[in-house]
């Protein structure tokens, strides 16, 4: 199995909050809705590879 260290940037503030581990074969980018701590309220992270 191919797993992968993805990281979860919130789409309103840019802040990359969560690091997770994803299947990486065939599979779409992860979308999730997190909490952001510096709003202090669930918001919307799209997956970003940190390099």
């Amino acid at each position: 199995m191919a797993r992968e260290y993805v990281w979860l940037e919130c789409t309103e503030t840019g802040m990359r909050n969560y690091r997770v581990p994803k299947e990486m074969r065939g599979t779409e980018r992860l979308e999730l809705m997190k909490y952001c701590p510096k709003l202090r309220r669930h918001t919307t992270h799209k997956e970003s590879r940190k390099k």
